[in-house]
């Protein structure tokens, strides 16, 4: 059975940089993404915030990785240092933990299973960009680590609109309950 206490809210990718790729649908993203961290704030769920961040002069990264080379190269954000592309664009409150990660899924190179475990986490509730990276990834790894996964669909986006699509109601549903922010809410309140 799952309580209360088993869930928490990952907010992933949704940092400086990374937000700028949703281009005119960003505010309107992080206005939808702000509405469920406050839902999970008010229902005493943990929010921990996943960055991607890596040292200055990028040693965890390897010249193979197609995706990080290009992010190296000073891509179209730079992922380096505390820099304001690193940050969450949602202010993390004094409680809430961010979890820096060095690969796609938020569970490679951070030390998010560590804390899950240690606060008895079992239920993953998902969003965050892309959906066809960290949301995809996370998703995948968790099913593998045997975690509960809600994703919150009206709060994952993708820069490709038909990826999205077909992610959320064709590829999640087979490892996660996929439903609205709306529908979750209602699912604390009940």
């Amino acid at each position: 059975m799952i309580t209360k206490n088993d869930r928490a809210l990952l907010v992933m990718d949704v940092q400086g940089g990374i937000v700028k790729n949703l281009g005119e649908k960003a505010a309107q993203f992080i206005e939808q993404i702000t509405k469920s961290v406050e839902v999970a704030r008010a229902a005493h769920l943990p929010v921990f915030f996943i960055v991607v961040r890596f040292r200055e002069g990028f040693p965890e990264m390897n010249h193979r990785n197609k995706m990080y080379e290009r992010i190296k190269n000073k891509g179209p954000y730079s992922l380096e240092g505390n820099s304001p592309d690193t940050q969450p664009v949602i202010t993390p409150k004094e409680n809430e933990i961010v979890v820096a990660k060095k690969r796609v899924s938020a569970f490679a190179g951070s030390d998010l299973e560590m804390l899950l475990q240690a606060q008895g986490i079992t239920h993953l509730v998902l969003c965050g960009i892309a959906t066809s990276g960290v949301v995809l990834s996370t998703t995948r790894a968790a099913a593998d680590k045997d975690y509960s996964i809600t994703i919150l669909s009206d709060c994952c986006a993708d820069r490709d609109e038909e990826v999205n699509r077909v992610l959320l109601e064709k590829v999640f549903p087979n490892q996660a309950n996929v439903i609205t922010s709306a529908q979750w809410e209602k699912t604390l309140t009940s």
